[in-house]
């Protein structure tokens, strides 16, 4: 099909700010502006939140001078005054290192490039906040703060108190339903303290070494989108938490090699088909002390995916997926004990996908459920007793939020209303939608927000207004709050393009995205971008970078502001554009939001269906007489370094360079949820496992390869680019490497590597790539 643009917008811009033609005053950008302060993006709010009390809405910000180092602000809807709450350079001048559960958390959270208050919590009446910083607590009480410190942005002292002070950092840090309590782990046990005397006393006191107490296990937080391992009940008489042992997880060592030594690290990594964590449920009881262990069944060798809370506080609401991932059980446990009843079950023949998407409806005693039971993920109304009342979405679309967000925002019981994000209107947006729990026609579903593009919502808990961040390809994210009937009730960023803002002096050598389909071989659509060089002449032949990603459960192309959120990636794709490249992004069959078979095509064989769409596109491109077809690179981190990595070795014709990042080359070297999910075990699939492993093509490399790895990396180990490195050597294969001391997953996030590494693969894309 024909490239084609999606967005007026884009042709407006284009005329309006030069983007066609390079005008004389247009500043390209480099790869130091992208890691620079202030940030590219402009001001922008990040980790929104709107307070229980609906009257402000919070937001980290970077400083002017570092903008990875974040404030805590506010804005106060009833003045619409924005002010500095926390500056955390005043709390702690200088940050010491993380403790390794902080930084392991960090990591897992894809924070790990941020400092200063990279997270925060409200009290649950709006009155109070709890942010971590330095590896200590610290307790806000936004009435002193209001009644002080107004007109200049120091912290007023008696409105910001430490909680805590401690070597051993505390993590995971929650309010109880009151906000009397502060809750947090520290040393692998579960603590409690009275926020108003100070007094602190531990519930657990065993944890240690394989023992550990309310804490998110490594699977739980890398796979499982689950970062914690404790839950109050509503009515604060309980607290659920877990008890993981890790004994039968085989012991491995990692070596974390650094600039100035070596150190060997004793690691339980659970590996595709080997044993698992064993995961216990208990029940504190205030104040008896009593705990009680749930019966989550006579299975052990389970996934405990998710804990809730019934509204009464009564019983537990636990989701329990089995070690196939073929089956998801909601349970309904008692929460002093006894018997468990299975409300329902969601099985696949392929995987059943977790997710947040659980509400109760106290007021009719019902809940609101997802599932993908019709082939894309909607919504349903269920009775306490697990019984189905009627489906509330349906359609070829998916009920997706935005990243880790929730699409299920809110039920305004009294009015009978539903607020949910969803991609209705096409994959390439999320817009807010709503509909109503006694709704007869589910497919008919009314959206809420209007403009072509990528709407990002948080809702209010009254359900009167949310918070949209709005942006296009073309228009950095807009901040606006609105009422739930669309009328906008106040601008809280514009973010417009002018002369002030940070990426106004890149404005006119920014370059359009342009959108359009293909077909993938078994007649599903594929969604691609494609952003075309600066100055671009359509008699001239450009090389061609494939940028990819390709896995499961991410989308790379989005009518969305690229360089936002936390994210350089889309400013690198311009910086290439800039440089001379045709730049294609497309999302392949296996990659996410698009319904279960389009996402299962990969089942049992990883690799093959994401290469084959991806040399689709370029074979499109190729037929373009503005590409070169004997000049085609490819890119790609993590997942998508395994998929530079077999491109370059199954499509050797096709691809004239590839850079590698962090790639697994052998899948029976990661995590047991990730890989099961999709090859199933290595004894159960072990054709599958040979088929996607990169090691059983690497003699078909004939390309120029680099290949980039943090070798610390304690997520896709460096195991598996040493491996790689031995069989290429055997077989004489030339190749280069760069790899990091110290760093992690996430080194091209990191301000002290990401430009080192970023220029290094510029580097060599254009020395095997340019003429």
């Amino acid at each position: 099909m024909p490239l084609q643009k999606l967005l007026p917008f884009s042709l407006l811009l284009a005329v309006a700010t030069g983007l066609a033609t390079l005008s004389a005053a247009a500043e390209p950008l480099t790869i130091q502006r992208i890691f620079a302060a202030p940030d590219l993006s402009g001001p922008n709010l990040r980790s929104a939140q709107i307070s229980p009390d609906s009257r402000r809405v919070t937001f980290l910000r970077g400083k002017a001078d570092n903008k990875d180092q974040l404030d805590l602000w506010e804005f106060d809807l009833a003045t619409r005054s924005t002010r500095l709450l926390v500056d955390s350079r005043q709390l702690v001048a200088v940050e010491g290192p993380l403790s390794a559960e902080e930084e392991a958390r960090r990591e897992r959270q894809r924070t790990a490039s941020l400092s200063g208050i990279v997270e925060y919590f409200f009290a649950p009446d709006g009155r109070s906040l709890l942010f971590p910083l330095g590896g200590d607590l610290y307790h806000y009480d936004l009435a002193t703060g209001n009644d002080h410190g107004t007109k200049d942005s120091r912290v007023t002292p008696s409105a910001v108190r430490r909680l805590t002070s401690t070597v051993p950092a505390e993590t995971d840090p929650q309010f109880s339903p009151s906000g009397r309590y502060v809750t947090f782990v520290r040393e692998q046990n579960l603590y409690i303290i009275d926020v108003r005397s100070g007094v602190e006393r531990a519930i657990t006191r065993d944890g240690g070494g394989p023992i550990s107490y309310g804490m998110a296990e490594f699977i739980a937080q890398e796979e499982m989108s689950r970062n914690t391992g404790y839950w109050w009940s509503p009515d604060e008489r309980r607290i659920a938490f877990t008890r993981v042992d890790e004994t039968p997880v085989e012991m491995r060592q990692r070596f974390e090699i650094s600039a100035q030594d070596i150190a060997v690290i004793d690691q339980r990594y659970p590996a595709a088909g080997t044993r698992n964590v064993l995961v216990e449920l208990r029940v504190l009881e205030f104040p008896s002390g009593r705990i009680a262990t749930v019966d989550l069944g006579p299975e052990r060798d389970i996934y405990l995916a998710r804990v809730d809370w019934f509204p009464d506080g009564s019983h537990l609401a636990i989701q329990r997926q089995s070690r196939d991932q073929r089956r998801l059980d909601l349970l309904k446990a008692p929460a002093a004990g006894g018997a468990t009843t299975t409300l329902l079950s969601e099985t696949s023949p392929a995987w059943v996908e977790l997710h947040d998407e659980l509400t109760f409806v106290p007021a009719r005693k019902q809940f609101v459920w997802a599932s993908s039971r019709s082939g894309y993920r909607h919504l349903y109304l269920y009775d306490y007793q697990g019984r189905l009342v009627r489906p509330l979405t349906a359609g070829e679309w998916m009920v997706v939020g935005d990243g880790g967000d929730r699409a299920l925002l809110g039920v305004d019981a009294a009015r009978g209303a539903l607020y949910f994000v969803a991609n209705e209107r096409t994959p390439l947006e999320r817009h807010l939608y709503r509909t109503t729990l006694d709704t007869k026609a589910p497919e008919r579903v009314q959206r809420i927000t209007d403009e072509a593009g990528w709407h990002s919502i948080k809702l209010s808990s009254d359900r009167r207004f949310f918070v949209e961040t709005y942006s296009t390809p073309d228009r950095p994210p807009r901040v606006r709050v609105r009422s739930v009937d669309g009328k906008v009730i106040a601008t809280l960023i514009d973010n417009a393009l002018d002369d002030t803002h940070p990426y106004h002096p890149y404005r006119d050598a920014h370059r359009p995205t342009e959108f359009g389909t293909l077909r993938a071989q078994d007649g599903q659509v594929l969604h691609y971008q494609v952003i075309k060089p600066l100055g671009f002449d359509a008699s001239r032949k450009y090389p061609l970078l494939v940028d990819v990603y390709g896995g499961p459960g991410a989308q790379r192309v989005r009518n969305a502001w690229g360089g936002y959120p936390r994210s350089n990636e889309g400013y690198f794709r311009q910086l290439l554009a800039q440089n001379g490249y045709v730049v294609l992004t497309l999302d392949n069959r296996g990659s996410g939001f698009r319904g279960d078979a389009f996402e299962q095509a990969l089942h049992r064989h990883m690799g093959k269906v994401e290469v084959e769409d991806q040399v689709a596109g370029v074979r499109h491109l190729t037929r373009q007489p503005w590409v070169d077809a004997s000049r085609v690179g490819i890119f790609g981190w993590s997942y998508g370094g395994y998929m530079a990595l077999m491109a370059a070795m199954t499509a050797p014709d096709v691809f004239a360079a590839s850079v590698s990042g962090a790639p697994v080359t052998d899948w029976k070297l990661y995590d047991t949820h990730y890989t099961e999910r999709f090859l199933e075990t290595p004894a159960a699939n072990p054709s599958g496992y040979d088929a996607s492993s990169v090691l059983r093509y690497a003699r078909d490399l004939r390309a120029p390869l680099l290949i980039i790895h943090g070798m610390a990396d304690d997520n896709v180990l460096f195991a598996n680019s040493t491996r790689l490195f031995k069989q290429l050597q055997d077989l004489g294969k030339p190749f280069d490497v760069m790899v990091y001391p110290g760093s992690k997953h996430g080194l091209l996030r990191q301000a002290g590597t990401g430009p080192h590494a970023y220029a290094g693969i510029k580097r060599f894309l254009d020395a095997h790539l340019k003429r």
